[in-house]
């Protein structure tokens, strides 16, 4: 496998509720534009994993790799920490798209940072 395909399979380990979406992928392809009462997108809580990994593992934005370090640190556990992660790249995704300004990674680490001193 490529290393990409190794991150994907080892987050894809982490996430056994998705085991049938990516067991079959036509199934949930198709059914990705309907109502999910609530539950997450498997592919895009993935692709959210493989983006933190990537952020991480070049440092970008400057600063990233350190801010998750100590984050995971602080709970114990990478994979709690990138669920942590994930809601703030969601906030600086959405910020970014409503005012349609670019993605502020200054204030994404600094979310990642204060998460990263809280209990």
């Amino acid at each position: 496998m490529e290393a990409i395909e190794q991150l994907a399979a080892q987050w894809m380990a982490e996430h056994p509720e998705y085991d049938a979406d990516f067991a079959d992928l036509d199934a949930a392809l198709a059914a990705m534009g309907q109502p999910d009462g609530g539950r997450s997108n498997p592919f895009l809580h993935l692709s959210m994993h493989l983006s933190i990994s990537e952020q991480c593992s070049i440092d970008q934005p400057p600063g990233i790799r350190q801010a998750v370090e100590l984050l995971t640190a602080r709970r114990g556990d990478l994979h709690a920490a990138h669920h942590e992660v994930m809601e703030c790249l969601g906030t600086m995704l959405w910020e970014s798209q409503r005012s349609g300004r670019p993605p502020d990674g200054l204030a994404y680490i600094a979310a990642v940072r204060q998460r990263a001193t809280q209990d």
